[in-house]
């Protein structure tokens, strides 16, 4: 919570290197052979001030942003369907602004609440072959890019059980976001695209012989099923696309598990690594519709380390590496014939930053 981080501002960059790839087997519409995404690189900041009020209070703002679903493929893999343009893809980037109060209410217990507001852009090219799938086909690519807004609230607490227990948990609602009215005819619901509930239960365990190691571990879950977009399946009984039972990416809701540790070296260096495991939600049975969006990784390992300058300044650094998952599968219904595609997806990140304690 607030009270712990003190009065403190940094900033970070986060070097995001995706690598995304699709295999079409031949024998259907779909153009066969394996076609590389040519986005592979984004710059991803985040940054944000605490401030301390009395001795039980504080309030914060911090900015971060979120991207990954940014796709661009030199072959129109869907011109077989009858129609594409080149290049094919999606580019989907959001913005989160968050105000944290937090209260202290004992030495054990702190809450806090935070209200978020977030921020999306999205465009999509090459997805003329589904027009005719389209209520609406004006408004189903190339449309360029299209702007909404939405808020949404994060709760909180922090349980300091004893020197060697804590005990967190958090949960933050469902943003329903303005729809993409330039993208009305591509999206569930006349094109809402809002961001899914997410909730996270963790625990820190001190290692009472040795209290410079600290052992973590964490339950998350992303709830992409409450998301019409995400969640609705892409096979029939099917509407038309952008109507409420529309076309979707069939995506399922997510657990994740991670586990890391912390060593405090010196009172210069502070050391961290993890690895996190999540239950994936694409099925095979969607690799079709997420050709545009392969995320399939389920491993992920991180590592990272702080370092005090002096009394105010400290920089801190992370590398996680997503490991190579594929997800291979057909879709009769749309390609009229079962031909297999094969999604695939790794992913590195380098993350930096300085912080500020006054």
């Amino acid at each position: 919570m607030g009270r712990k981080v003190g009065n403190q501002a940094g900033f970070c960059l986060t070097h995001f290197l995706p690598d995304r790839s699709v295999t079409v087997a031949p024998g259907g519409p779909l153009t066969p052979g394996t076609h590389e995404s040519r986005n592979n690189y984004f710059a991803i900041p985040c940054g944000g001030g605490n401030w301390n009020i009395g001795d039980r209070a504080s309030v914060g703002i911090f900015m971060f942003g979120n991207g990954g679903m940014n796709t661009e493929f030199a072959t129109n893999f869907f011109a077989g369907l009858g129609a594409g343009t080149a290049p094919l893809g999606v580019n989907l980037e959001q913005a989160f602004v968050s105000v944290n109060f937090s209260y202290q209410v004992n030495d054990q217990l702190s809450l806090g609440i935070a209200p978020v507001l977030a921020i999306q852009r999205f465009s999509a090219t090459g997805l003329e072959a589904f027009a005719g799938m389209s209520a609406d086909p004006a408004n189903v690519t190339g449309n360029g890019d299209d702007w909404s807004t939405g808020l949404g609230v994060n709760v909180g607490l922090l349980f300091e059980a004893n020197q060697n227990w804590s005990f967190g948990a958090s949960y933050r609602s469902k943003i329903d976001m303005d729809p993409l009215g330039k993208y009305a005819g591509l999206f569930a619901e006349g094109g809402d695209f809002d961001v899914p509930a997410v909730a996270t239960v963790g625990a820190a365990y001190n290692l009472p012989g040795d209290r410079r190691w600290t052992v973590t571990g964490e339950y998350q879950r992303f709830f992409y099923g409450d998301i019409p977009a995400l969640a609705n399946p892409n096979a029939p009984p099917l509407g038309p696309l952008g109507t409420a039972n529309g076309l979707g990416f069939g995506w399922k809701d997510m657990d994740v598990l991670r586990i890391g540790a912390v060593f405090r070296a010196n009172d210069k260096w502070t050391l961290r690594g993890g690895v996190s495991w999540n239950s994936g939600f694409i099925d095979p049975s969607s690799a079709v519709v997420n050709t545009i969006a392969p995320a399939t990784p389920v491993w992920h390992a991180s590592l990272g380390a702080s370092y005090r300058i002096n009394e105010r300044w400290g920089l801190t650094m992370s590398y996680t590496h997503a490991f190579m998952n594929d997800v291979t599968g057909s879709n009769p219904a749309l390609t009229g014939v079962a031909q297999p595609v094969t999604i695939r997806m790794k992913q590195d990140e380098i993350a930096m930053g300085m912080t500020y304690r006054w």
